[in-house]
């Protein structure tokens, strides 16, 4: 068998400089190698390259589980490892011409989100068997770092979440995200 190569693709979404990544892959009889990132093919696709990646987190997350909104002062890279999640990205950025929009993203590996400073992230896991969710920062998290968390149950977002949502099930949401402020309360 020949190698099967998919290229890397970007496409924009409505949220003023968040990106939907297909990633490059090459398969062959013994499976698939993704670039989760390469410089040279950001750049070909005129995206921005950070200086650096500076942290890294892989998080696992059950059936059902929401993470977010999280809105920081960083831009981030979010992929799938494993599985599949629902991802949701909202503009928090006053300054924004899409301040106040909504994204959701289907996420399965080999689908990507470049999110700028700013924009808020939040995923909920869709796979039975939940899912492995990938961030990379261009700086570290830090305790008390610039940004925002977005209740992720606010009704005046529309987010329809695939599974429904127990805001008093840790497991489903954390108190933290449950109790964070509705978007028109920042």
């Amino acid at each position: 068998m020949a190698p099967q190569i998919e290229q890397m693709t970007v496409e924009r979404t409505a949220i003023h400089d968040l990106w939907r990544i297909s990633t490059k892959s090459v398969t062959d009889e013994r499976g698939t190698v993704r670039e989760f990132f390469r410089v040279s093919g950001f750049a070909e696709c005129g995206l921005p390259v950070p200086d650096q990646w500076s942290q890294i987190n892989l998080t696992w997350t059950a059936h059902g589980g929401v993470r977010g909104l999280h809105g920081e002062s960083m831009s981030k890279l979010v992929g799938i490892a494993a599985g599949e999640a629902f991802g949701v990205y909202l503009d928090a950025r006053s300054e924004s011409p899409t301040y106040g929009a909504v994204e959701t993203v289907s996420l399965q590996v080999g689908t990507q989100v470049l999110v700028p400073p700013g924009v808020c992230n939040g995923f909920q896991a869709v796979s039975p068997e939940g899912c492995q969710y990938l961030y990379c920062f261009d700086a570290e998290w830090q305790p008390g770092m610039a940004g925002i968390a977005v209740n992720p149950l606010d009704p005046a977002l529309g987010i329809r979440w695939p599974i429904q949502i127990d805001r008093e099930n840790p497991a489903s949401v954390s108190v933290k995200d449950a109790h964070a402020p509705l978007f028109a309360e920042l």
